[in-house]
């Protein structure tokens, strides 16, 4: 505790050295007081002995005179620190012995040692705590005896040093205290400014106030200290400041950064994440309580469209309007989520019986199905909704999110624009569709794939061309239909690959084809929505033609209506590449959903096939019989092929070979066959 600040140290030190520098004066001061001591009694006793030498002169000079030299010996009575006297004659032998006051009963026998005296100086010396006088009495040449005096030099030394001590000390000790207490003030007052210092250090740890600011006026090394530590206390306040600045932005990125983890940043709606754990635990509270969930799922019908022709700004405001709108339709505790793109979940708040689930849908159909105003533009859009209760999924969560999603396709597939409530049986068909999807690839590396060719005849009824139809025959499945496999290979990205392989497939029986036909024959080869927005499909097609010798003249692409006006720039750019390699190109099912007969004045084609619903209604429906009319004639106009497809009986036939058309396409002419049963004919 004494050193353990330095205040207290220096203290203890300076008040230690005080008291050694005076106890070291002191010493010194007794030891220099003990030297003048001895000096002056000294030459004291020099003068009395050289004083009663002199008188005992007279006295021994012939006959000693015993009495005279005591009474001359007794006057050392006035000297108290004379211990005895002594006077020998010449020949060293005692003639008188006085004994002073200091003589005690055990010096009675005194024991001098002449030998040793004899030899000793003339003088006063000091010899073991006395003072020993030796004088020659008489002169040097003719000496008459010897005077011996012996004083005590310790005794009275003491008692001189202790009287000096006596004065002494008490101005000693009042000096030293004056000293010490004058140092103590003036430490203080050099310590007082860092003591300040130490109250501010102190102040700042309780308050954590960095802005404080000392002002201590000093030395210069203390106000240098001061001025240091507040330009320490300002970049410190500083850092702090920007410390704290940066910790509050860091919390408004980790509010952002949890609102962006939760939340769509589009739509401002709970994200997958968040929607995901919320469904867990309504599960799981649902599933303990005995309660059942409802959950919707829903798909915009038409909304890639709408990015297509508009712009992914349009589609992306459209988006924020359709949360807005979906907001206004469900009730107060009803939770939407967005799971990306244009696909929507909603967890429906306290399951609704079978009437208002179904209020629920139908608002949710109609009100979507209201036009959009976005920017100048206005956007129609549908909406395909799947219902699933958590009851099914046995309360699972992939599971319950699964069975909506199957339903909603089954709304897409009704039409669109509707919703579909999820029952078990559709489990199977999802199965179903699943195992296709996966059996794909399986099948193209298997060559579970073949080529069927249906004919198409002249008006003459002369075949010339054919249509590449793709056929399935599954190991596992056995025959697939088409019209079964090639949509589910469209929603699962798969429907590339099958294109790839007709056109491969197609290139490689060509030549034997166009060896059964001794006239110019075309074979058409279809492509999907997706085939004309991939690009390096192009590349694909000139390298097949390249590798099997293919004379392009004798391949037509054919691209439904709808694929084609769905992505018309990607598709007008797509189709030109080919047109630019001497392929024809054919407009399939026309008529059939767009009514887009303005776009034919936009798009360069060679053939135009009439839609097969015209066909089957033909001399059966007067609109259907006046509309394929004007087809024909629209398109002869636009110097067009025109083929009929789904052609089935004579009367259909001589219908549309009456009015113009160029080819004929159906069951009535040829079915499908492969490539095998062709070269048997």
């Amino acid at each position: 505790m004494l050193f353990r600040t330095i205040k207290n140290t220096t203290t203890t030190l300076t008040v230690v050295a005080i008291c050694l520098v005076c106890a070291a004066v002191l010493v010194s001061s007794v030891e220099e007081y003990e030297k003048l001591y001895l000096e002056s009694t000294r030459g004291d006793l020099e003068g009395l002995s050289e004083n009663l030498a002199n008188d005992l002169v007279s006295l021994i000079t012939t006959e000693p005179d015993t009495f005279e030299v005591t009474a001359t010996l007794l006057r050392l009575d006035r000297y108290e620190n004379v211990k005895y006297a002594v006077v020998y004659d010449s020949h060293w032998q005692r003639l008188n012995m006085y004994f002073g006051p200091l003589f005690t009963p055990s010096a009675s026998e005194i024991n001098i040692d002449l030998d040793r005296l004899k030899l000793s100086p003339l003088g006063v010396r000091v010899k073991d705590g006395e003072l020993i006088a030796l004088k020659l009495v008489g002169d040097a040449r003719l000496p008459l005896g010897y005077l011996l005096i012996v004083n005590d030099a310790v005794g009275p030394l003491n008692k001189s040093k202790l009287t000096l001590l006596k004065r002494v000390l008490p101005l000693v000790l009042l000096v030293l205290f004056v000293a010490i207490v004058g140092s103590l003030l003036i430490q203080r007052q050099l310590f007082l400014p860092l003591s300040r210092l130490s109250r501010f250090a102190q102040k700042i740890q309780e308050t954590h106030d960095y802005s404080l600011r000392i002002n201590i006026d000093g030395k210069q090394e203390v106000t240098e200290l001061s001025r240091d530590i507040n330009s320490m206390m300002e970049t410190i306040n500083s850092e702090t400041q920007k410390n704290i600045n940066y910790t509050d932005q860091l919390k408004e990125q980790q509010k952002a950064m949890e609102r962006l983890a939760n939340f769509d940043g589009l739509t401002g709606l709970p994200n997958r994440q968040f929607f995901m754990e919320t469904l867990r635990l309504e599960l799981a509270k649902a599933k303990r309580d005995e309660r059942n969930l409802v959950l919707m799922y829903f798909d915009l019908d038409g909304f890639k469209g709408v990015n297509d022709a508009f712009g992914h700004e349009v589609g992306d405001l459209l988006l924020m309007e359709v949360c807005r709108r979906t907001k206004s339709i469900l009730r107060d505790g009803d939770l939407i989520s967005r799971l990306g793109g244009d696909e929507f979940l909603i967890l429906l708040h306290n399951e609704p019986n079978e009437l208002e689930l179904f209020e629920i849908a139908e608002r949710l159909v109609n009100g979507l199905n209201v036009p959009f105003a976005i920017q100048t533009w206005e956007v129609q859009i549908g909406v395909s909704i799947g219902i699933a209760r958590a009851s099914d999924s046995n309360f699972n969560v992939s599971e319950f999110i699964s069975n909506a999603d199957i339903a909603m396709y089954r709304s897409k597939m009704a039409g669109r624009s509707t919703h579909t409530v999820f029952v078990p049986d559709m489990m199977e068909d999802n199965k179903r569709r699943l195992l296709i999807a996966n059996s794909i690839s399986n099948a193209i590396k298997h060559n579970e794939f073949s080529i069927h060719y249906q004919g198409k005849v002249s008006a003459d009824e002369v075949i010339v061309g054919y249509e590449a139809l793709i056929r399935w025959n599954s190991e596992s499945m056995g025959v697939v239909s088409p019209a079964e496999f090639i949509p589910i290979a469209e929603q699962s990205g798969k429907i590339l690959s099958i294109t790839k392989w007709v056109i491969k497939k197609v290139c490689q029986e060509l030549d034997q084809l166009l060896a059964i036909h001794p006239g110019e024959i075309v074979v058409s080869i279809n492509l999907s929505a997706h085939d004309i927005k991939n690009t390096l499909l192009i590349d694909y097609i000139r390298t097949m033609f390249v590798r099997y010798n293919v004379q392009t003249s004798h391949i037509e692409f054919e691209v439904t209506e709808s694929a084609y006006l769905e992505n018309f720039d990607v598709a007008n750019e797509f189709l030109k590449q080919i047109r630019d390699m001497g392929c024809s190109i054919a407009l399939d099912d026309f008529g059939a959903g767009y009514s887009s007969l303005g776009y034919l004045t936009q798009i360069h084609l060679n053939t135009l096939k009439i839609d097969k619903q015209f066909v089957d209604n033909l001399n059966v429906s007067k609109r259907s019989t006046l509309v394929t009319k004007t087809i024909i004639e629209m398109a002869k106009q636009l110097n067009l092929q025109i083929c009929a497809e789904g052609v089935e009986t004579r009367e259909q036939a001589d219908f549309l070979i009456a009015n113009g058309c160029h080819q004929l396409q159906g069951y009535l002419f040829a079915k499908p066959m492969s490539l095998l049963e062709l070269l048997k004919r």
